[in-house]
């Protein structure tokens, strides 16, 4: 497919200046693809490493392939040698590309059993986790990992076939989470568990779809999943492949989507059980020297330049959509793999900054061919960038410019709001800055908002419902114990979610148990808080106790999420300024037939605020963020009927409205004709 950079040039005329690099990227993209395919099969076909390299049972026996160019010699042991060196199990050189190939009969290695591999190079050797591997397990007692043969004699039988092919959603509710904390008690939760117990959750929730967060085994539980060694690999510590699939049918039974993070952005820097050094060489997946090294996160970053490595990366993509039947990917760390010094400690503002010499254009050309691979692969698949550069055209299709992704995250919404609460009194938020933030992204780029994530949950930071009560949180959040931080936090909380929902360009995201102000950080077990769970986990009890207050703002994001779905809110990302008052702390836009009305006064209410709409009308109240279900004051009749004023002189229409401080609510016209 020939990318024309007229075409991303036509949307953004300020992309002129940087029509010949734009060219020259394109052409890059298409000369990779050619050099990979030689023109003879699809880019989807090519990637297709998974069948090919690991273990393979055959017909007549068992075949298993690994790529170790600097190899002198490479062994299988385990279980089926007595993990000792074996000459019937060593390795034989395939070609000239340092690919290596065993045969083994049928009854030479069976299911479940432990394996790695030992390889030589000159001056040295080690052991090894096959780069292919698709079961790694970890060791009780020892908490060494060990690949695992997984060949059950009966595979995973799918309930919900058709999803493989199902169209899209567009509307996109996304509910991030972890499987191991999504459960309340003190350990690490299983793929069942969070089937059985979260996945309900979710779509009692309304949310319709599921972004699963440390899927690809890693080695370090802290890391979240960014520290992957196993790239093709479901961690073992949730449970078995056939429970993760038994999850992800679930949830299309359920009518969710499941988008899986792929960490494609860089690798753990471990050598036993990750990528680094494993033929001997730091240079075989990753840069050689300084820039293979990823000094901010102590990994290793990928050579986006080979084909090998390609080969690697696309054929995990595909993966993942074949066996496990995901819908698409976030794919995390985009600007680290976009921009040689990994986008740090760097403001983004001119667009020289996207067209320089900084710029991984090997990366940029990665990322456009993934993306290529999964819509062959998948027509129906999502892909999320988690990009804080703005790259022009990164979430945009090839055929019009771009470079594939379906949606980029809006990533300054969160760190504005986190700057707005630490930095500024409430009497002093400006509302044109407010607003600004929230509904600035390129135009012709799908966008998807949020207030906060996982990452304003982890220790050192903070979530926005402790920013907003802090300690006060643990002594009076039960019903009947009134606290001024508390009233203003719940209040607070439920605006922030909703004006971030209600500007989002095309989609919103929840990390799970921030709907209803999970009280605590986010903590793994570690050395220096004594290898707890305490704070790896989720308190559900907490929304679920009617005495208290959390349960308020459970129900009300789940009110929130109804109205987006029942309204279609994200069918046009046009959202049209209304009022914007900065003394009065006041915004008013509409959006898909609906008037949002905010007013973020800590004390000021206000009685017969004015202000135009365009058409007379009837206007109902849908959603009062004040209400007593809310955990609100109650300020405001739910049944009232507001109608439009004509103001003769200007010959417009109007709405007068009580506006109580600290307060949003949603109206939605009724046409007089069709009353």
């Amino acid at each position: 497919m020939k990318i024309k950079a007229g075409k991303l040039i036509e949307k953004d005329p300020f992309l002129s200046p940087y029509e010949e690099i734009l060219e020259r990227r394109f052409t890059r993209i298409e000369k990779t693809r050619e050099k990979l395919t030689r023109g003879k099969i699809s880019l989807a076909d090519w990637a297709s490493g998974h069948e090919y390299f690991g273990f393979h049972l055959l017909q007549d026996g068992w075949v298993f392939r690994e790529w170790a160019p600097n190899a002198t010699s490479v062994f299988v042991i385990g279980d089926m040698t007595g993990w000792k060196e074996d000459p019937c199990f060593a390795l034989h050189p395939v070609g000239k590309d340092g690919t290596w190939e065993l045969m083994l009969p049928l009854d030479a290695v069976h299911h479940k059993d432990l394996y790695r591999l030992k390889i030589y190079w000159k001056g040295g050797s080690g052991e090894r986790i096959p780069a292919y591997a698709r079961r790694v397990v970890q060791d009780p007692a020892t908490l060494s990992f060990n690949a695992q043969v997984w060949n059950p004699e009966t595979p995973y039988q799918w309930n919900y076939e058709l999803l493989h092919h199902t169209r899209r959603i567009t509307n996109l509710l996304i509910y991030e989470a972890h499987v191991g904390m999504a459960q309340e008690e003190e350990k690490i939760g299983s793929y069942r568990e969070f089937t059985d117990k979260i996945i309900p959750r979710i779509v009692d929730a309304g949310y319709n779809a599921i972004q699963l967060m440390a899927i690809q085994e890693h080695p370090y539980y802290g890391s979240f999943g960014y520290q992957v060694s196993s790239f093709f690999a479901a961690s073992s510590r949730f449970g078995t492949p056939y429970d993760l699939k038994e999850l992800v049918d679930a949830a299309h039974c359920s009518g969710l989507m499941v988008i899986m993070d792929l960490v494609h952005s860089h690798g753990v820097i471990n050598e036993v059980e990750g990528l680094s050094r494993f033929d001997g060489t730091y240079y075989q997946y990753f840069h050689d020297g300084p820039r293979g090294f990823h000094k901010a996160w102590n990994s290793r970053c990928f050579d986006y330049g080979k084909y090998q490595v390609l080969h690697f990366l696309l054929s995990n993509c595909r993966f993942w959509l074949d066996e496990y039947r995901f819908d698409g990917f976030r794919f995390d760390g985009v600007t680290s793999m976009l921009y040689l010094d990994h986008g740090l400690e760097k403001a983004f503002t001119s667009y020289d900054d996207y067209f320089n010499e900084n710029v991984d254009e090997d990366a940029l050309v990665y990322l456009a061919l993934a993306n290529e691979v999964i819509h062959r692969v998948k027509p129906d698949a999502i892909t999320i960038a988690e990009d804080v550069s703005g790259m022009p055209g990164l979430a945009l299709e090839a055929e019009s410019g771009g470079f594939g992704f379906d949606y980029r995250f809006a990533m300054g919404v969160p760190d504005y709001w986190i700057k707005l609460i630490k930095e500024t009194r409430d009497e002093d938020w400006d509302m044109g800055n407010l607003w600004f933030e929230l509904t600035n992204r390129r135009k012709d780029e799908k966008t998807i908002s949020y207030a906060e994530s996982h990452d304003q949950a982890l220790v050192g930071d903070q979530t926005i419902i402790f920013r907003l009560i802090g300690a006060d949180m643990y002594y009076f959040m039960e019903l009947g114990h009134e606290n001024y931080r508390v009233d203003r936090g719940i209040a607070l909380h439920k605006m922030i979610r909703l004006i971030t929902l209600a500007t989002a360009g095309h989609g919103y995201l929840n990390f799970m148990g921030n709907e209803f102000g999970h009280p605590e950080w986010i903590d793994f077990p570690r050395k220096g808080n004594n290898w707890s769970y305490k704070y790896a986990r989720r308190q559900w009890s907490l929304m679920d106790n009617p005495i208290l207050k959390y349960g308020f703002l459970g129900v009300f994001d789940k009110d929130m999420i109804k109205l987006a779905k029942n309204n279609s809110l994200y069918k046009s990302p046009d959202v049209r300024l209304i009022k914007e008052d900065s003394w009065d702390k006041i915004l008013i836009f509409s959006r898909m037939g609906l008037i949002f009305a905010f007013n973020f006064h800590p004390v000021n209410s206000y009685e017969n605020y004015s202000f135009e709409v365009g058409m007379p009308s009837e206007y109902r109240m849908i959603l009062d963020s004040d209400s007593k279900n809310y955990g609100g004051h109650a300020r405001l009749d739910p049944f009232q009927r507001h109608f439009t004023l004509h103001n003769e002189d200007k010959n417009s229409y109007y709405l007068s409205l009580y506006l109580p401080s600290r307060t949003a609510i949603v109206l939605k016209s009724i046409p007089f004709l069709h009353r």
